[in-house]
């Protein structure tokens, strides 16, 4: 009874390296791109005038710093959409195609990553990354590429479960972008600046209309209701992978410099960790409130 599927297992372990391999080699590709070819003083906004809300854009300062390690994320972003597209398309050409357990390929991608990005960040370029920044850039960068891999089996097999996730994704990122700048709110107050907290508000808005919208579809069409975590990760997915890829690509004018943490971090790390909690439950509250609504159906 359990041949079957120890040989599928088998088979996924085989078939991951055909896929790890060429996003380790992409992720590397960049990364020797921006620490080791292109100007520091471009990709990395050294010493870049900030105004006197950052007066500090020094090459190891914590905006700056803060560069390094969103590199991982935006290349994770990359990956993301590369990797759904494949696996889309494999799925549509043949019937019978399955991606890899993303686990099985974020393994055999990141013995390379794990060494290849301390490797090139601290040995290529001036002024080269000491150990701390080194491991940030890393580690982030494995973490991304964890959520960058997750959609990849839904591009092939559901990937009509995947545009609603999209969708709940691009819902929660509004909201998450919201609670991580309340710290914000005060100083924007002080200075004058109320349409930055009227900005948050309609985000907020839009947020969480976007949600019930999404259910009052979903349950008009009788969709199957994805899981709370699916929702949640997507979330994080659009977040922290699609919007730092975004602005890279279209809203640097043209210089393609990576962002700074504070485009999509809260400050300060307890507001962090409550804006990740409220999204999560926000998440398994409306996952909840979908299937009640279905199960009445």
């Amino acid at each position: 009874m359990t041949i079957q599927p120890d040989l599928a297992k088998q088979a996924s372990w085989r078939a991951a390296p055909a896929y790890a391999l060429p996003i380790a080699a992409i992720v590397l590709s960049l990364n020797y791109y921006w620490f080791a070819i292109a100007d520091r003083y471009i990709i990395f906004l050294y010493n870049h005038d900030m105004g006197p809300i950052v007066p500090d854009t020094a090459p190891f300062s914590r905006v700056t710093a803060s560069r390094y390690w969103m590199a991982g994320l935006v290349a994770s972003g990359a990956i993301m959409i590369l990797y759904v597209g494949i696996n889309w398309l494999l799925g549509r050409l043949f019937k019978e195609f399955t991606s890899p357990d993303w686990r099985q390929v974020w393994v055999w991608a990141s013995l390379p990553l794990s060494i290849g990005i301390p490797l090139i960040s601290m040995t290529v370029n001036n002024p080269t990354l000491p150990f701390k920044n080194a491991a940030q850039a890393t580690v982030v960068t494995l973490l991304g590429l964890a959520l960058a891999l997750l959609p990849g089996q839904l591009a092939a097999r559901r990937p009509g479960q995947l545009i609603w996730l999209a969708f709940d994704g691009l819902s929660l990122m509004l909201i998450m972008t919201t609670l991580n700048n309340l710290d914000n709110i005060g100083s924007w107050l002080a200075r004058g600046a109320t349409q930055f907290v009227v900005m948050v508000v309609i985000m907020l808005a839009a947020g969480l209309f976007g949600l019930l919208f999404i259910t009052g579809v979903q349950m008009w069409r009788k969709t199957a209701v994805s899981p709370w975590r699916a929702i949640f990760l997507a979330g994080l997915c659009i977040n922290y992978l699609f919007m730092p890829l975004l602005h890279h690509t279209l809203f640097t004018d043209g210089y393609f410099y990576i962002t700074d943490s504070d485009n999509f971090f809260a400050k300060q790390l307890w507001l962090q960790v409550v804006s990740w909690i409220a999204v999560a439950l926000l998440a398994a509250g409306i996952a909840r409130l979908r299937q009640r609504a279905l199960d009445r159906r």
